[in-house]
């Protein structure tokens, strides 16, 4: 058995599965319903239940106690019935409240000869709520920060996931790759940034990713696979060489699972067996379509990818409206703030 849900004002409507809590069916749906723990510890969730029956099958959480009566905790929730709510929905990335919180190292993994894996856990009965593409800032015992985008979509947010990549000099990644030990205890200021999925828009989509900028597409794409949606996806990846592809078999994967999506790693200094693309990978995507006016881009990289790839798109009648871009330097730590660092 389902329910159906409608909210008020947004005037969205999705389908709950039998035993399925408001906010994980929402969600699933696409649908923003806002959330800060999803163990009903926090009341971020909170919405005004308008029509329906609900029931908590853990028991009604104690942040109930001295509530309306038709206050609802959309992450516990259970529909008995069909529901009316009112919520404020999360909509753009400006609603998403930008928290401070310490994090714990769960998971370190190496992923090829410069890139490691993190994994990092918020304190028991927190998570974080944020659009796939955006990023962290590490918060440095002297106040510096340093950005690295988050890797996994927000329907997979039991733990936020990183690639780093290890800048030479860097005293940052030299502690990432050197020191740092599972266990450690990190804080983090998130989620931020604007570089997301324009889930609203119709148009095919190419993603072009430099290194590690393949991190915040990553989630993008995990993401558009979780929604189902069935626009036409294109990534290309563009490393130095064969070994630079830490994650290969992953967008493998997504292009055999999915018949919209195309995978084209692209190679600057292949090596000498490599027989796909080679060059600069913008050059790759112009090459497949010269007629670009009709596509939604999606680059993150380093600046002077990013800014190739952006003038030779708007050369052949990309808009700018339609190219989205995160650019990060591969910097070296200092005194000074490097803008987005390496990821």
């Amino acid at each position: 058995m389902s329910f159906n849900v409608r909210t008020e004002p947004g005037g969205h409507a999705f389908e709950v599965e039998d035993g399925e809590n408001l906010l994980a069916a929402a969600l699933h749906h696409g649908i923003g319903l806002p959330y800060g723990c999803r163990n009903g510890q926090c009341g971020t969730c909170a919405a005004t239940l308008l029509e329906g029956e609900i029931t908590y099958p853990g028991g009604a959480p104690g942040l109930l106690l001295g509530q309306s009566e038709d206050t609802c905790l959309t992450c516990q929730a259970v529909p008995q019935s069909d529901l009316l709510i009112e919520v404020h929905e999360v909509t753009t990335t400006a609603e998403v409240q930008v928290r401070t919180l310490p994090c714990r190292v769960v998971a370190k993994e190496q992923m090829n000869h410069d890139v490691v894996r993190l994994y990092l856990k918020l304190p028991d009965g927190q998570r974080l709520q944020f659009f796939a593409g955006q990023y962290l800032d590490f918060i440095l015992a002297d106040g510096r920060k340093r950005a690295f985008s988050i890797a996994n979509a927000p329907h997979d947010d039991e733990l936020v996931e990183l690639h780093v990549r290890h800048v030479p000099g860097g005293e940052f990644t030299d502690y990432v790759f050197d020191s740092m030990k599972e266990k450690t205890i990190m804080r983090i200021q998130a989620p931020l940034g604007t570089f997301i999925l324009r889930e609203d828009s119709d148009r095919p989509m190419i993603f072009m990713g430099g290194g590690t900028g393949f991190a915040p597409i990553k989630g993008i794409i995990e993401h558009a696979l979780h929604l189902g949606i069935e626009r036409a996806m294109h990534l290309y990846w563009g490393v130095r060489a064969r070994r630079d592809l830490y994650l290969p078999q992953l967008p493998e994967q997504w292009a055999r699972d999915h018949k919209n999506l195309t995978y084209t790693p692209v190679l600057s200094e292949p090596d000498d067996d490599w027989a796909g693309r080679t060059g600069f990978v913008h050059e790759a995507v112009i090459a497949d379509y010269p007629d670009i006016s009709g596509f939604d881009v999606y680059m993150s990289g380093p600046p002077v990818m990013v800014d190739a790839g952006r003038q030779a798109f708007e050369a052949r009648g990309l808009t700018m409206d339609h190219m989205f871009s995160d650019a990060f330097e591969y910097a070296a730590d200092s005194n000074k703030k490097t803008g987005k660092a390496a990821t």
